[in-house]
């Protein structure tokens, strides 16, 4: 079971991040998250189908933090090829897309990312707030 999400900022990709932890009754494979200019795409792959009231109450969770995300071409074959095993470099050189992180749930990766893009540009861009 997948969810697919764009959310505006890295504090909501975050809060993504800490709920995953949280919510230890959640099958949780993998999350994959992707940084784009106007915002960020957050992948949550279930090892397997939830019960209805998880499902609904993830859904809901999600729903208020983003939107429900239709990937174009690349950003679908970048995730496919994550999927099936391809290294994170491979994938983002290959598809042009910029992978922050990919496996178990890690904060650590996203606030990485997030302070050596701000470092790197001199402000903080709404995006990564």
């Amino acid at each position: 079971m997948d969810y697919l999400y764009y959310l505006a900022n890295a504090s909501l990709t975050l809060r993504v991040v800490e709920y995953l932890h949280t919510s230890k009754q959640l099958p949780v494979s993998f999350l994959t998250v992707i940084h784009q200019i106007d915002g960020w795409i957050v992948r949550v792959k279930m090892s397997r189908y939830l019960e209805p009231h998880q499902h609904g109450d993830f859904q809901a969770f999600m729903n208020e933090l983003g939107v429900p995300f239709e990937p174009n071409i690349r950003v679908q074959m970048a995730l496919w090829g994550l999927e099936t095993g391809q290294s994170p470099i491979d994938v983002m050189h290959r598809y042009q897309v910029a992978i922050v992180s990919h496996g178990q749930p890690d904060r650590e990766e996203i606030e990485e990312f997030r302070k050596q893009f701000v470092q790197g540009l001199g402000y903080c861009p709404e995006t990564l707030a």
